[in-house]
């Protein structure tokens, strides 16, 4: 194998737990787009090398829109992943989806307004990159296949409409959503996922359901305290299955992949 495989994980409540996360380290990374999120915890899951990195900040503090997604996924890049598996909280826009499932995410709509969207500004070059399939379809496979060896259910497809925020959404607006057929709401996976693609990253996102928004009449309507609850009574399934899906994901060569997304990187580029 020509590549190494070290896994970055952002989000995974729970992961730096000193009972799973062996030999830690942590570095503060300074990057061309300004500081990360918070610190990177560098060190071994299940035996398997990984980077850790709270995307809100270990306290919380950053919302969506003020998250210098750039900065992190540079960071994680910087330390040598080769991978990104991310956790995410969203709202639920179909009844099957209920608050604590599991969703392997396959598509987005990208509807936030005040973001950096792109890696490539900084340089005399512009990149028109092919975004479809945004998630690596190899690395959603195996998170898939590794739920159902541990009995966790989950839906294996997915499309998130992701919204500027902090705000929740108006009933207009989710019922807009759900006239598109997306599945759930979020704030924070784009533009997370397309600089993880630019940076030549393999990117695969579990997203929680939390709540169903505020479209569905027979419940109460989306709140922080709702969803910080929903999300404690299940992010053990998250960090379960985060912890079994590294050596899978380590024990594949991983070449090809990384190959061909560096040439589309490098296909996509065109001086200014």
């Amino acid at each position: 194998m020509k590549y190494n495989v070290k896994i970055g994980i952002i989000g995974g409540s729970g992961l730096d737990d000193p009972d799973f996360f062996k030999d830690a380290t942590e570095e503060k990374v300074k990057t061309p787009y300004g500081n990360p999120s918070d610190s990177l915890l560098s060190g071994k899951l299940n035996g398997i090398n990984c980077v850790l990195l709270a995307r809100h900040g270990r306290k919380h503090s950053i919302s969506p829109t003020n998250i210098n997604y750039r900065a992190n996924i540079w960071a994680l890049k910087h330390l040598g992943c080769t991978h990104i598996i991310a956790s995410t909280a969203t709202g639920s826009l179909k009844e099957e989806i209920k608050p604590g499932d599991l969703v392997i995410l396959d598509s987005f709509i990208d509807l936030t307004k005040k973001r950096d969207l792109t890696m490539f500004d900084k340089d005399d070059k512009v990149i028109h990159l092919p975004i479809e399939p945004p998630f690596c379809s190899a690395t959603r496979n195996i998170i898939i296949e590794t739920a159902q060896s541990l009995g966790i259910p989950v839906h294996k497809t997915g499309t998130a409409v992701v919204i500027e925020g902090p705000r929740f959404s108006t009933k207009a607006e989710s019922n807009v959503y759900r006239s598109w057929n997306a599945d759930l709401v979020n704030m924070t996976l784009a533009p997370e996922v397309v600089l993880a693609k630019e940076a030549g990253l393999l990117y695969a996102s579990v997203a929680m359901a939390t709540d169903y928004d505020c479209w569905r009449e027979a419940t109460e309507k989306v709140n922080v305290a709702n969803v910080i609850r929903v999300f404690q009574e299940n992010v053990k399934k998250i960090t379960t299955l985060f912890i079994e899906v590294l050596p899978k994901i380590a024990e594949k060569n991983w070449d090809v992949e990384i190959d061909e997304l560096n040439s589309l990187i490098q296909e996509s580029v065109q001086s200014k």
